[in-house]
This record gives C-alpha cells, structure tokens and sequence, in this order.
C-alpha cells in the first residue's frame, strides 16, 4: 500500500540540467495519476523561481505516462520581476510530451481590497464516511452519494474532505498536495447526473480523461489538515464536461480554485480494451 513517504520522494525531483528528472507512483493502473504530473509542476516551479510563491498553474495534457519510466520535467522562465514571474513547466518521458503548463508566481502585497466565497454548510469530516484512499491520503464524502454506481443518480456536486495527515509544514508541498488531489473528482460530478454512467465505467467501458486544468492558489494553507473540495460541473456535452471548484479551509477561508475541461466519450469503434483491462482514456 502506497505511504505519504513514497509520495514525497516522486516530488522531490532531482536537479539536471534545464530543469528536472523524476519518478512516478506506481498506483497499477498502467498511467501515471494526472494529479502527481500537476504536483511535480508545482514543484518544479516553484524551485525554479525561489523566493516567489506559486499563484496559477494552467496544463494541458497530451498524452499519459508510463509508471515504470523516469520523467524529464523541462522549465524555461518567461519572466522574471519583483513581484510576478512566469515559467513553462514540460513535462516528458522518452522523448514524448505529456504536459505542458505556464506557471504565474509571485510575491504577495498588502491588501487592498479582500472578500472570497462561503463555504457550503455540509456535514463536518469526522462524520462523514471514509473513502478508504489509505493512510497517506484521507478522503470523506456524504455516505449516500455513490460515485462508482452507474444507476445511483445525483446534482452534478460533489463536496469532498481531503487531507495528507502528517504532510510537511511547506507551502510548496502543500500546494502539490492539493493540485494531487485535484485531478480525481470533476469527471466523477459530471457523471452524477446520467443514469447508467458512473466513475467505476472510466477506461473500462467509456473513454475519460483530463483535457486541461487550472488551479490558482489564493492563501496558504496545510495540507496535512482539512480542506473541502467544493466542486460542480454546469456543462457536460459533445463528448466534453466541464467542472469547477472551490478549496475552503476548516475555518471556511476559501484557498484555491480549480477548474477543468474533460473527454467523457464511448471508446471509438474498436478501440475498447479488452475485457479484464483498463485504457489509459
């Protein structure tokens, strides 16, 4: 079973020569979780420009990776100033693009103006029931909502409690905790609404993935604590969906938003995986 410490070493990168290499976690599924390529961005911008934080983070995936090859993680500044500075982040494996991504960081000012959205009332996490993601990574939603079951029909929201217990006290790898966490719940809530479709039919019977995400960071915050995933998805269609959320803290501080445009189609004709596989879309 993964732990938090095998994790960690995937997101700590190894310096080269223009920019990083890297491993992945082998969650056998055959392709590297879309969230752990969003992480390693995180990382490797961030390290790249120290001194700033990481505001937005805008990827778009092309293609899967491998879990049992290294990653070649290229970044080139755009810019660099006092208080912004922007980097293409790439992401590769032998040769092939899997992401790419600009980057905007920053150093924070005083306030000017401040506001950010409520939280929605929902049940606290303790008392919500336990999606069993391991020790590493604690994920909770309301024990009625089913998102495997193609025949439990549901709004298209999903309010998700996530936390990594005993994460490092870092910024940087609380924010590629988050962008980890993520990736996994968008096509999910655009499934809510469709009777016959359901999360557990992804790469089995119907072709999903992630198309593009943006996740922008507005305050600090642990990873290692509660954080709720408030998300939606208005739009799905033409082979598509479309999804957004909110990050709150506990205390209900909204401290990042996310967005994603998605594939959820049936496989082209003879392009399903056999019975007893899984496909990469």
């Amino acid at each position: 079973m993964t732990d938090l410490a095998e994790v960690l070493a995937v997101l700590d990168l190894t310096p080269v020569e223009g920019g990083f290499e890297a491993g992945s976690l082998d969650e056998g599924h055959g392709v590297v979780f879309g969230g752990q390529l969003l992480g390693q961005t995180v990382v490797a911008a961030a390290r790249s420009m120290p001194g700033k934080e990481v505001k937005s983070v805008q990827t778009v995936f092309a293609r899967g990776a491998r879990g049992d090859q290294p990653l070649e993680i290229g970044v080139e500044e755009m810019h660099g100033g006092r208080a912004f500075g922007s980097v293409t982040v790439t992401i590769s494996q032998a040769g092939r693009l899997c992401t790419r991504s600009l980057v905007l960081l920053h150093a924070p000012d005083p306030d000017l103006i401040r506001h950010g959205a409520t939280p929605p009332v929902i049940t606290e996490p303790e008392a919500t029931a336990d999606r069993g993601q391991g020790a590493w990574w604690d994920v909770r939603y309301d024990a009625e909502v089913d998102i495997m079951d193609p025949a439990a029909v549901g709004p298209a929201q999903l309010d998700v409690w996530t936390r990594f217990p005993g994460a490092p006290q870092d910024p940087v790898i609380s924010q590629a905790l988050l962008a980890w966490a993520s990736d996994g719940f968008l096509i999910a809530t655009a499934m809510r609404p469709h009777e016959g479709v359901g999360q557990s039919m992804a790469h089995v019977a119907i072709s999903t993935t992630v198309l593009t995400q943006t996740i922008s960071f507005h305050e600090p915050f642990d990873a290692g604590s509660w954080l709720l995933l408030a998300h939606e998805s208005p739009y799905a269609g033409r082979g598509r969906s479309y999804g957004r959320a909110n990050v709150f803290d506990q205390s209900g501080a909204l401290v990042a938003s996310y967005v994603q445009d998605n594939m959820v189609r049936d496989f082209p004709e003879g392009q399903a995986p056999a019975a007893g596989t899984r496909s990469a879309f």
